[in-house]
């Protein structure tokens, strides 16, 4: 919808179905950091997490930081505990 003014939109947020595709992307490479390679994955999915906050606003981005973190941390300890073994 419209104003009268000019073709700006009248409060309405029209969010498709990418309205949360870097907290998504950010969750699941922190899942992926806890079995390959959790510096790579696990900081790419935080600075996505982190963009997706505060940049983008998305809902899912709180759970996306905390996903990527614990993959992040995981990731790690269960590399040294391989390593050690």
């Amino acid at each position: 919808m419209t104003t009268q003014y000019g073709n700006h939109p009248t409060g309405q947020q029209t969010r498709g179905a990418n309205g949360n595709v870097l907290s998504i992307i950010a969750i699941v490479l922190g899942v992926v950091a806890i079995i390959f390679f959790p510096i790579v994955f696990g900081v790419i999915g935080l600075v996505l997490a982190v963009i997706a906050k505060f940049v983008r606003h998305e809902r899912l981005s709180t759970v996306a930081l905390v996903v990527s973190a614990a993959g992040l941390v995981l990731g790690m300890v269960l590399g040294a505990v391989v390593a050690s073994a």
